[in-house]
Order: C-alpha cells, then structure tokens, then sequence
C-alpha cells in the first residue's frame, strides 16, 4: 500500500509544484556527468561503461541506503522520501507546460510562436516546420515522453522503489547526453543508448498497452504492430505508433535536423496533426497515470485483503 501511496503522492506533489525552477537535483547530475565524461573520455565502449557506471551506480547505491536507513526510523519517513524521489523522477506536468503553448499558438494563428515553443520540446530544426509539422513535433513528443518522463519512472519505482526509479531517471538523462550516433558518442555512448533501451524495453510496452486501451484500441494495436518495426528506436517506436492510433492522427513523416530533411516512417491514422491533436495526446497520458493509480490502489488493496484472510 506504501508504494501505491507513494506513488499517488508524488504525482500530486508534480501537478500541485511542477517541476523545481531552482537547484533540480537531474541538472546537478547532468553537471557532475559532464565532469565524468571530460575525465574519463576515450572512444570506446568500455570508457563509456565505466563513466556510466561511475555516474550512475554510487547515487542508486545511495538511495537504497538512504532508505533502508529511514525505513528503520520510522515507516513514514521511507514513504516520504519515495514519494519525493518519485517526485523528482516524473514530469507529467512538465508535458503540459511545454505542450500547451505550442497549441495555443496555433489556436491563434501565430506560427512563430508555435515554432518557438515547440523548439523547446524537440531538436529537429523548427523554423522550417509548416503548422501540421509543429502540431506533429508535439504530439510524437508528448507520446514519446509519457513513457519517458512518466509512465517509465513509475514502472521502476513499482519494482524497485526509489532506486528503480533513480536508476531509470539518470539512465534516461545519460542517453540523452551521450546516446547519440554521433562521431564522439558512436562508441562512448553506445552504452548509455543500449542500457536505456533496455530499461525503457517493458515501460514502452506497457505505455502503447495504455495508450490502446484508453483510445482507438483496434487502430492503436495495429499501427503499433505494423508500423512501429519500422521506426529506428525499439520503444519509441511502439509507443508513438500506438498513441497516434489511439487518438486517430498522423504522425511521423520527413523532418528536417540540422538542415537536411530525414525521412521517418508514418505513424498512426487519421487526421493531419493540428492543435487538437496536442490535447488529445496531453488527455491520453493524464489518463493514463489516473489509470496506474488506480490499479496501483486495487492491487495493493488486494494484497492487504489476502493477506490478512
């Protein structure tokens, strides 16, 4: 019941505060990750698992002490700093505050805007992007990081308590610091990439379960079978795949990054991404979490019951 708890907590603790303005403890560790990387750089893969393993491990070796330590206090003081470690894991309102402005831009007509705002939620090179294609930037990112920022913290946080869900959070800041095919991170970072993959690999799953269940299911179970193996990411693939069916738009398509336009696979069916389309994908993932929460509750609930049968 602790874990559900927690868990209802730090989402509460997310919509009421949002992410901290000041000192949020991922910067300090994207600073200190930086500091590891300039020390222990060499392009190779295992330079590149050794500073992983030097930035990641001792903090959720800490954690698990810090709450075994506070679990032998008191109960209250575990769950409080599980639900503040969650707190600082998940992003959920995070997603509206970046999402939100790019479709009240288009709502208005101010393309600048819009191409503005989304600028700060992808890395694709906005002030080329037409209105469907910043509606669609947003969409595929609000997806993609539901599972990123959400649904995959939760999941860990279920597993492993406060450790699962460090470990998940400064995994998933590492690949997007190192994780790049890129001449200096092709060998340093491949294994930030592979490991995030790996953490993110049932997440993702369960996120395009989520997204099925709570819009289109039979269009979202499709697209996420036929289109997502075509998509070069192993998770974000399903999930994006899975959510554009599910709210019924197009995604994917060409996109330009660093001035010259790739080629990506179509993802989902339905109408051209507009305005709408951003809402609806923000009303899929806060549907989601209230659906985690729920079974987080019934489950625990139902461990109570049988446990005291």
């Amino acid at each position: 019941m602790t874990t559900a708890l927690a868990m209802l907590a730090a989402i509460l603790l997310d919509a009421w505060l949002g992410e901290p303005r000041r000192a949020h403890p991922l910067v300090g560790f994207g600073l200190f990750a930086g500091r590891v990387e300039a020390r222990l750089y060499r392009d190779r893969r295992m330079a590149g698992l050794l500073a992983w393993s030097l930035a990641v491990l001792p903090l959720v070796i800490l954690s698990w002490l810090a709450a075994r330590m506070l679990g032998s206090v008191a109960g209250w003081l575990a769950y409080a700093f599980d639900a503040v470690v969650l707190y600082f894991a998940v992003g959920l309102r995070s997603l509206g505050e970046h999402a939100v402005p790019v479709a009240r831009a288009l709502h208005d007509g101010d393309l600048v805007r819009a191409r503005t705002a989304v600028g700060r939620m992808v890395s694709r090179d906005t002030p080329l992007l037409d209105e469907t294609q910043v509606a669609a930037a947003a969409t595929e990112s609000v997806l993609e990081n539901g599972n990123d920022a959400v649904f995959g913290a939760l999941f860990w946080f279920v597993l492993c308590g406060a450790p699962g869900a460090v470990l998940y959070r400064l995994a998933n800041t590492l690949d997007a610091m190192w994780g790049y095919r890129t001449a200096r991170y092709e060998r340093f970072g491949w294994a930030a990439a592979r490991l995030d993959d790996a953490l993110n690999y049932v997440p993702a799953r369960l996120t395009a379960t989520t997204y099925a269940l709570l819009g289109n299911a039979t269009r979202a179970w499709r697209c996420w079978q036929t289109q997502a193996p075509a998509w070069d990411s192993p998770n974000a693939g399903p999930v994006m795949a899975a959510g554009a069916g599910a709210i019924d738009v197009q995604l994917g398509g060409a996109a330009p990054y660093a001035g010259v336009w790739e080629s990506r696979p179509l993802l989902g069916e339905g109408l051209p991404a507009d305005a709408d389309s951003i809402a609806r994908a923000l009303r899929l993932v806060r549907r989601g979490v209230a659906l985690w929460l729920v079974l987080a509750c019934l489950v625990a609930l139902s461990w109570q019951v049988a446990s005291h049968a």
